[in-house]
């Protein structure tokens, strides 16, 4: 089994970590079956969030009686001192927790930093100081944020988009958090689904021994794949490098990754899974997105405004007017070329 310490912190766990943002599509007792299997199966690490609607519930519905054997991390996006108490207990009351190990401000659109006026900052130390947390986190997709925590030397880990798509400028905020003893907390390990291979998604993020992956399963049968790398963790042979670089010709570049930070949408569309269809379409079983409630989704690209609020959200600089376009112009083709 491969461990990993996360930096500074005396945070060790198997390189498996369990991202609890898909579990609040599922009910309360398919989520508690799939959280004891992840214990069952040496997963100690549970990563969650106040913006995830009922899955720090469901965590602690299922795991609260292994509170001792196990650490939880999860997220405030709250933008002031006042909000940050008000999400902190709501967290602990959900987690049936006194305390969280990591707490992380999530997605922040700047770094936040004692005396930087918001107060959320001296919040985490004062939520430390009362026993209340242990370790003080950042979540972030921008690289600037992210190179911008690392060098305030204020955060204990940073959980950053990190997969085999990863540019070298991704790479390099991973090699600084090594270097800063911050640890990493790798998500969108799958990139949002359009990484199917989850041998070579695991065989790449283990080449990096300061990075933790966490994968967000909802499926026993997703989880019981990585359950398997406990025992027998996938190396980065040639058959994985020839995977990896066949995914890299297609999928690098402007894509979207689906983190959703562009919605709500005005108009209505379902920005974060329309924008990236015609990849979708070719990387899953292609009758899931042929159904008719998904081509009405896609039709709704038809009532786009125009009005760049997308656009001016997304964490990746993407334009996602153009690629709604795209996406809609290919997938209306494939529609027509098949047989439904």
């Amino acid at each position: 089994m491969d461990y990993v310490t996360l930096g500074k912190t005396n945070i060790t766990v198997c390189k498996n970590g369990f991202g609890a943002l898909p579990i609040q599509r599922v009910s309360f007792d398919a989520a508690k079956a799939l959280l004891l299997r992840a214990y069952d199966g040496g997963i100690r690490f549970f990563d969650t969030a106040r913006f995830y609607t009922d899955s720090e519930e469901k965590i602690g519905y299922a795991l609260g009686d292994k509170r001792c054997d196990i650490y939880i991390a999860t997220k405030t996006a709250a933008q002031d001192y006042n909000d940050f108490w008000k999400d902190l207990h709501t967290s602990l009351s959900n987690l049936k927790t006194d305390y969280i190990d990591i707490y992380q401000f999530h997605n922040p659109s700047f770094c936040p930093k004692p005396g930087d006026g918001t107060g959320l900052y001296e919040a985490m130390l004062e939520a430390r100081g009362k026993g209340m947390i242990r370790f003080i986190g950042i979540t972030n997709h921008r690289l600037a944020v992210a190179g911008e925590a690392i060098d305030s030397g204020l955060y204990d880990t940073l959980q950053f988009p990190f997969s085999y798509l990863a540019t070298d400028k991704d790479v390099s905020i991973v090699n600084k958090c090594g270097d800063a003893g911050m640890g990493f907390i790798a998500m969108k390990g799958l990139s949002g689904g359009l990484i199917t291979n989850s041998a070579a998604a695991y065989a790449f993020t283990a080449q990096y021994d300061n990075v933790l992956p966490i994968w967000g399963v909802q499926r026993m049968n997703e989880l019981e794949e990585f359950l398997s790398y406990n025992d027998a963790p996938p190396s980065m042979t040639d058959e994985i490098k020839s995977v990896i670089e066949k995914d890299r010709e297609l999928l690098s570049g402007d894509f979207c990754r689906g983190c959703g930070y562009c919605m709500p949408c005005p108009a209505g569309i379902e920005i974060n899974n329309c924008a990236r269809m015609s990849l979708l379409i070719r990387r899953s079983p292609s009758e899931l997105q042929l159904t008719p409630e998904v081509q009405a989704k896609m039709k709704k690209i038809e009532d786009c405004l125009h009005c760049g609020a997308c656009k001016a959200k997304c964490p990746y600089g993407l334009d996602t007017p153009r690629l709604l376009e795209d996406n809609y112009r290919d997938y209306v083709e494939i529609l027509n070329g098949k047989d439904i």
